[in-house]
Order: C-alpha cells, then sequence, then structure tokens
C-alpha cells in the first residue's frame, strides 16, 4: 500500500499570499482609524470582520492546501486578524470616551438652578370652598343633587310659586334662552337660582328627601367689586314628618360652626318674605372676627361687621305648601325647609376678600395663595 504523495509542490491561493493578506490587514486597520463616530466604526467591523469580509474569506482558502502550508498559512491570517481585532477595540474605546466626553457637555445638567422653576397649580378657592359644604351635609345625612344650567321657566319660576308678574321674571333680572322661532318664547331660562334642582328632587326622589344643591346660576347683572352675572350658589332642602323652624335653626347653627369655627358661631333669624317659603327668614350668623364684642365698644370697632355683630348670609325658610303642592307632596302630612346663599359671598367672608373681579378674572396670583386642598 502507497504512503500519501507529500512531495509535491504546493498550491498556490492568490488571497494567502504574504502581501495579499498583509495588504487585507492594513485596509481593515485604516477603515478603523477612519470611523468617525460608533456607527461608522460599525460598519467597518461588518465590512472587515464579517463573515464575508475579505480575511474570512481567506480563511476559508486555507483548506484548500496541502497540510504542508495550511501551518504557515493559517499562521499568517491568524496573525493578521488578531491585529485587526486589537485596533478594533482600540478604536472602540477612543470612540466611546469621545462619545461619553461629549455628552457629559452637550446633557449637563446644572444642579444650581431652582428646582421649582415650574410653579405648583392651585385649585380655585370656590371649588374648593363648594366641596367643603357639600362634605359638611354629607356628613349630616344629606344628599348632593344637580340639575342643568339652562332650566325650564315652569321649574324656576312656577313651581316655586313666582308668578309671572314678579319683578324677578323680568328681562332685566333674568336671561332667556331664545328658542327656534325667535317670536316665540322657548319657555327655557339660565337658572336664576339653584332652587329649580329642589323642584326636580321633590319630583324624582321619594320621600323623605334631603339634598343639597350646589352650583352655577345666572343673573342680568353687570361685573363689579360686589356683583357678576355668573356666580356659585348653595341651596338645602329638607322635606320629612314633622320638621319645623327649630330643626332648621339648629342646622344653620351647625353650618357656621363647621364653615368658621368655634362652638361660639350661631345664627339669628329675621322675618322676611320670599314666595317659595312661609314663613320666611334673613339669615345672619355672628361675626366670626369680634363674636359680637365690637357692638356699643368704641374702642374695639370691627371693620367685617361695621361693629354690628351680625354678617347676612341668605334666606331661609319653611317651604310654602303651594311648592309642595306643584311637586305632588301633601302638605298635611309633610313640611319642610331650605335656605340659600352665594359661595362667592362666603368665600369673601372666609378669605377677605375683597372685589368679586378676583374671582372671575382667572389671576394664578388669586388662586395659588389657597394652595391644593383636596
Amino acid at each position: 500500500m502507497s504512503a500519501p504523495n507529500k512531495s509535491y509542490d504546493p498550491v498556490e491561493v492568490e488571497a494567502l499570499k504574504p502581501e495579499q493578506v498583509e495588504r487585507m490587514r492594513d485596509e481593515a486597520i485604516a477603515a478603523f482609524a477612519a470611523a468617525g463616530d460608533l456607527e461608522e466604526l460599525q460598519e467597518a467591523k461588518t465590512a472587515h470582520t464579517g463573515g464575508t469580509s475579505p480575511l474570512a474569506l481567506a480563511n476559508r482558502e486555507i483548506g484548500a492546501l496541502p497540510p504542508s502550508a495550511k501551518a504557515d498559512a493559517g499562521k499568517r491570517v491568524g496573525q493578521a486578524r488578531g491585529a485587526v481585532n486589537q485596533a478594533l477595540k482600540k478604536r472602540q474605546e477612543e470612540l466611546e470616551a469621545e462619545r461619553d466626553s461629549r455628552v457629559l457637555v452637550e446633557e449637563a445638567v446644572d444642579v444650581t438652578l431652582p428646582y421649582d422653576r415650574v410653579p405648583a397649580g392651585a385649585r380655585h378657592p370656590l371649588t374648593t370652598l363648594s366641596e367643603r359644604i357639600e362634605d359638611i351635609f354629607v356628613a349630616m345625612g344629606y344628599e348632593v343633587a344637580e340639575g342643568p344650567e339652562a332650566e325650564a321657566e315652569w321649574l324656576n319660576f312656577d313651581a316655586l310659586n313666582i308668578g309671572p308678574d314678579h319683578p324677578a321674571r323680568g328681562e332685566s333680572d333674568t336671561l332667556f334662552v331664545q328658542g327656534q322661532d325667535p317670536e316665540q318664547d322657548s319657555g327655557v331660562v339660565l337658572r336664576t337660582h339653584t332652587s329649580p334642582v329642589q323642584i326636580r328632587s321633590l319630583l324624582e326622589r321619594e320621600l323623605p328627601v334631603y339634598v343639597i344643591c350646589p352650583g352655577r346660576t345666572y343673573r342680568a347683572d353687570e361685573l363689579d367689586a360686589t356683583h357678576t352675572p355668573v356666580f356659585s350658589q348653595v341651596e338645602l332642602l329638607a322635606i320629612d314628618e314633622g320638621l319645623t323652624m327649630a330643626d332648621l335653626k339648629g342646622t344653620l347653627d351647625h353650618m357656621v360652626q363647621q364653615l368658621f369655627g368655634g362652638e361660639g358661631m350661631k345664627t339669628r333669624l329675621r322675618p322676611n318674605h320670599f314666595p317659595f317659603t312661609e314663613p320666611s327668614a334673613e339669615m345672619d350668623m355672628v361675626c366670626y372676627v369680634c363674636r359680637g364684642e365690637s357692638v356699643g365698644n368704641l374702642d374695639r370697632p370691627c371693620r367685617t361687621c361695621s361693629s354690628e355683630g351680625w354678617i347676612e348670609l341668605g334666606g331661609c325658610g319653611m317651604v310654602n305648601p303651594k311648592v309642595l303642592i306643584a311637586c305632588g307632596v301633601d302638605p298635611e302630612k309633610y313640611s319642610g325647609y331650605a335656605f340659600g346663599f352665594g359661595i362667592e359671598r362666603m368665600l369673601m367672608f372666609r378669605h377677605n376678600v375683597q372685589d368679586m373681579r378676583d374671582m372671575v378674572e382667572g389671576d394664578v396670583r388669586f388662586t395659588r395663595p389657597f394652595g391644593m386642598e383636596i
């Protein structure tokens, strides 16, 4: 049996010649050096170290050589590929260092700058006060009732015993919503109080009814320091068997104590007239600043109550039987009380706001001091 023939001349492969391997090595190193950023370096890496790069293809040709030539060619290609990898690693470290230095400059943060350049927001104090009033009565067992701001005349006036000839139904006080036919009355107004919500509650709910009705109302008023055509109002309605003015008085006393603090806070009722209550009364509360001590005391005058000792809040009274009948409630079996007041007026009392225009102009300098109370 003859032995392998190892005496023939090696097959010369062009890609494995020393000068060709050196050329491929030098081209790869030059391409790495020319890369200006990591993205270009990645492209050069793929071109000179990838599976289809010149050195990778040359390495595959080693298998075509006779055994006596493989070792020398393999050593030559391996040294070239090692040099290429070292050059790649070095250039990558250089470019990463340049990138990090650039990022430190371009994305630097001045930690000495004020942290609160965007000021904190604030809730409008009318919203906060309205919710606080709701919380007081919800804790007493009342429910919060709401209704539309564009309301039927019957709900806004007739059901409340406000007749067609009542001055409040004139265009000087009420904003009427025009219908499709300008010559025909649409029968819709922008509600002048939140009392229509009380009527809706009596029509829709089962007795007894205990509701608190906050919301926006509209009047044909000029905007000045003490008046606004759009204002917030809150009204209360309680209908049950056996309710009296004593229940109304106790409810009012509790409300002012919760809103203005102190056991010394109390209310008084002065006779008045409203179409929807009978008997009716004006509701006053004792001055929350002087607690009535400035009355007749020239040495300690009170600017809040003008040394009168009392501050007017709003109207109240026992629900007129005509209102109960309009809502289908038997006045012989049920009675009830109601009261209402403006939330803007209450805000002026609580926080010494002098001009009602501050509440509607949207200036953040007015709302921000009240903060984000929830």
